[in-house]
């Protein structure tokens, strides 16, 4: 299956889910009061919303590549991760006024609900089912949306699992944990939105990609036989995917066929590695003194040499017999 019709289906799979556990919890909370509850029905409106928008980025983001846009609309997809932020970080916050307040007024009752418990089992379920499944997809399709959405699954099964704890605690004699652990809800509702917003900063300000993979970056361009060195290596993020530029060293004495056939090569190794997108190489021949030392490149690769290059090619080895024949002879 595409990348675009798979993302489309989780978007949308996503969406039924949150509706569904926000219609089966504001019943439970109208029914039974449980602040816990309500905290969690309030979490999955939210879900519920950003869902939503992320059927619609994503739908966007999967759009073939156009004249006005040739690498695509993939960049939109962090913008619609930090809208999903945003939600999340409106939802923490109601969810504290609510049990702040209830606390403050000391308007806790006791109650005793199997409903309340059932949906709260039902909902640690669903959410560590969805947490896997996008996480899984997310990865897979170099997805920033969806990986940020896994993680708030993540999250939603802690605070799930919290709420079911204020229940339980509830109905066995100690009413206050209800609104405490609809408190822990909310921090764990906030604490995802900010994850969410960290992860995707970095996309959208040109952040390098992760270490290992700049090595391995660096170490699949100097793999060509023909490549003698490396330098002015950069990779950076472009929405959720990588651009690469660098200038790769070799002997002068290649011919420009030669030279290009090197240089693509480079370009079709570095731009099969996950993640990366645009791969942009410039040659640098010996001759033009170009050659030069890079402290990222000796520390990833583990080379190093002077800025003349190698000691001498066969070309060079060739010219200097030549010389020293010459020489003998005008002796």
């Amino acid at each position: 299956m595409t990348r675009r019709r798979t993302l489309r289906r989780v978007g949308l799979l996503l969406f039924g889910a949150n509706v569904i556990l926000f219609l089966a919890k504001g019943v439970v909370a109208l029914e039974t009061g449980s602040l816990a509850v309500q905290s969690e029905a309030i979490n999955s409106l939210a879900d519920s919303v950003y869902s939503l928008v992320i059927v619609g980025g994503l739908y966007l983001t999967t759009q073939p590549p156009d004249f006005e846009h040739p690498h695509g609309h993939e960049r939109i997809e962090p913008f619609v991760s930090l809208f999903v932020a945003a939600g999340i970080f409106v939802a923490g916050g109601a969810v504290i006024y609510q049990s702040g307040t209830a606390l403050l007024a000391g308007d806790v009752t006791a109650l005793q609900s199997p409903a309340a418990i059932g949906v709260l089992v039902v909902s640690i379920g669903a959410k560590l089912a969805l947490y896997r499944y996008c996480l899984a997809v997310g990865r897979a399709r170099n997805s920033p949306a969806l990986v940020a959405t896994a993680m708030d699954n993540r999250n939603d099964v802690l605070t799930a699992g919290a709420a079911l704890v204020g229940v339980v605690g509830a109905a066995l004699g100690a009413p206050i944990l209800d609104p405490l652990a609809a408190l822990v809800v909310a921090v764990g509702i906030l604490h995802t939105g900010v994850d969410v917003v960290r992860d995707n900063v970095n996309y959208l300000v040109g952040a390098a990609p992760p270490e290992e993979l700049r090595e391995e970056i660096l170490k699949t361009a100097l793999a060509h036989p023909d490549v003698e060195g490396a330098h002015d290596v950069i990779a950076h993020y472009v929405g959720p995917e990588i651009d690469v530029s660098l200038h790769v060293e070799i002997e002068g004495h290649r011919t420009l066929r030669e030279a290009h056939d090197i240089e693509s090569a480079v370009v079709e190794s570095v731009g099969d590695l996950d993640e990366v997108d645009d791969v942009f190489v410039h040659v640098d021949p010996r001759e033009l003194g170009e050659w030069k030392d890079d402290p990222i490149v000796d520390r990833y690769a583990g080379t190093g040499h002077d800025t003349a290059g190698p000691a001498e090619t066969e070309t060079d080895a060739q010219d200097e017999t030549a010389a020293d024949s010459t020489r003998t002879d005008d002796t």
